[in-house]
């Protein structure tokens, strides 16, 4: 083949690959260098003259061919030798380590924590939340023939948690008949599941999702940052996130490799107009406060994994103090209403109990360790499973929350079909503790229950946070949930409610209106109290 042409067929060749692969053109990233090799060996492929010798095939190089084959050497030791001399574990372990920045160690996890509140539980899980968007594309047929809906990332909206994903080309020949973009974007209501909407205008005017993972050409919206300044820079984790308005984007990771050619560490992120294309970048400390997430959960999992790992260093046979994540982590919301990833922390080779859990900024990285023994999210979902187990419940991942200054799992209990049937709590203290309910109310008000009967073993202090009151029964009715007897009363100068089983109390069945009592209860925002002691003054017995 004639070089003019051999070397316009690997010019082309060469172009397709950048275009489709999209490799970092960096000196720290690989890529691009691969695809040099595979290219300096196809045009020497396509220019050597062969001939035959002997009945043998060989090849004739030119001096340029020879000159280009020296360089494959130089390329390789680039790309297999510098990266293990730069970046192996075995010598560089300490500074794997502390990629994942100080960690602070914290004193009270429940500081941390949000505080429980009935209408902001997550009660729906990613699972959910794309059983309901499908439905919602389900019942528009035009709307659900061209389009399919994909990944859901939770998020705040405002005040509001909400499951956002967009509406995405279901084939290449439906983005060719709709090149301007998708019919908008599902938002599903992390705290009730009624709460579904499909958003395809804003301000009057139509949205658009133009740029998208499931695009094609420069519609594609990793292709599209990539050929508009961003081929030199690292870039990950596209999510999907609309701001406090409804705007919707696509927020990318930027990164960079801080021990050699590895050690991905976040330092901003890319915003890209999922409309217009427009980009903005930002470091983090200027990174706008409607988006959640800097930090992708798999450059956490891998910081927080070397942490753990490396404790001792390299060289540990014994797994002396080696630290693993319970599970894959989780995004939660903390007391100061900014968003971690949240996961358990358990020795190496345990894997029922962690010795502590993690609490990881996802915007700032800052990390703080709570050293207290307690249930691994997977222990817990088998505790509360086992309370209804007859029913063949699953559990979803649990959420943390606090509970009276309690760490508390709540989670939901789903049929095979995906459906919420019940809603379970599950000290962290102990997972043996436990409550359900056919709603969330009922959940906690069994647990609460269960707790204040067993003896405080989770937190001796507990009862300090408590009130006391002395006063007069005004009403009391009695009703059974479960198979448990609850008595529901108020109490002279008090609007509250107040609710107490019968097994707290067996002074509760012969109490009547106008019977004076003395209680304890928790400090608590909700309209229904439970009691953690009851004691009827009127009947005299000694306790």
């Amino acid at each position: 083949m004639k070089r003019t042409v051999a070397a316009i067929f690997v010019l082309l060749t060469g172009f397709l690959i950048f275009y489709l692969a999209l490799p970092v053109i960096n000196y720290r990233f690989t890529g691009f260098a691969v695809i040099l090799i595979f290219l300096i060996l196809l045009l020497n492929l396509l220019t050597a003259k062969a001939y035959t010798t002997n009945n043998k095939l060989k090849f004739k190089f030119g001096s340029l061919q020879k000159i280009l084959f020296r360089i494959v050497p130089i390329l390789l030791i680039y790309v297999i030798v510098l990266p293990f001399v730069t970046s192996a574990p075995i010598f560089y372990n300490q500074s794997y380590r502390e990629l994942i920045g100080e960690v602070k160690i914290g004193n009270e996890m429940a500081n941390h924590i949000a505080p429980i509140a009935i209408n902001k539980v997550r009660v729906v899980d990613e699972k959910l939340a794309s059983l309901l968007g499908e439905k919602i594309i389900g019942s528009d047929p035009a709307l659900g023939s061209k389009s399919e809906l994909g990944e859901f990332f939770i998020q705040k909206v405002g005040d509001d948690l909400f499951w956002v994903a967009p509406l995405l080309h279901s084939g290449f020949f439906k983005w060719l008949n709709n090149t301007e973009g998708t019919d908008g974007y599902v938002m599903v209501s992390a705290t009730n599941e009624r709460d579904v909407r499909l958003v395809q205008n804003l301000d009057g005017k139509d949205i658009k999702i133009k740029y998208q993972p499931e695009a094609f050409f420069g519609s594609r919206v990793d292709r599209h940052a990539y050929f508009n300044g961003y081929a030199t820079t690292g870039l990950t984790d596209f999510t999907f996130e609309v701001d406090d308005a409804g705007k919707p984007f696509w927020v990318a990771t930027k990164y960079k490799k801080r021990v050699g050619f590895s050690g991905n560490d976040a330092d901003g992120v890319v915003v890209i107009d999922a409309q217009t294309g427009d980009l903005k970048e930002y470091g983090i400390a200027d990174t706008p406060a409607w988006i959640d997430r800097i930090q992708p959960i798999s450059f956490v999992i891998d910081q927080l994994s070397d942490w753990g790992e490396y404790v001792h260093g390299y060289w540990n046979w014994s797994n002396e103090d080696k630290l693993m994540i319970t599970e894959d982590l989780t995004l939660v919301y903390g007391k100061d209403g900014r968003p971690y990833w949240y996961t358990g922390v358990s020795s190496v080779g345990k894997d029922e109990s962690a010795v502590g859990f993690v609490l990881v900024d996802t915007r700032t990285k800052e990390t703080t360790f709570y050293k207290q023994s307690g249930a691994t999210e997977y222990a817990a979902q088998k505790s509360a499973e086992g309370k209804v187990q007859e029913k063949r419940y699953h559990a979803s991942l649990p959420v943390p929350y606090t509970i009276n200054g309690i760490p508390t799992y709540v989670m939901t209990l789903k049929d095979g079909g995906g459906l919420v049937k019940m809603y379970a709590m599950v000290a962290i203290g102990d997972y043996t503790i436990v409550g359900v309910g056919n709603t969330m109310s009922e959940a906690l008000m069994a647990y609460k229950n269960v707790y204040n009967m067993s003896g405080n073993r989770i937190n001796p202090d507990a009862v300090d946070t408590r009130t006391n009151l002395s006063t007069t029964v005004t009403r009391i009715q009695s009703d059974i949930k479960n198979g448990n007897s609850f008595y529901y009363f108020t109490v002279n100068g008090s609007p509250k409610i107040f609710i107490a089983s019968s097994q707290l109390s067996n002074e509760l069945p012969v109490t009547k209106e106008g019977d004076s009592i003395s209680i304890s209860f928790d400090n608590d925002v909700e309209d229904v109290i439970n009691v953690s002691t009851f004691d009827n003054l009127k009947l005299g017995i000694k306790k």
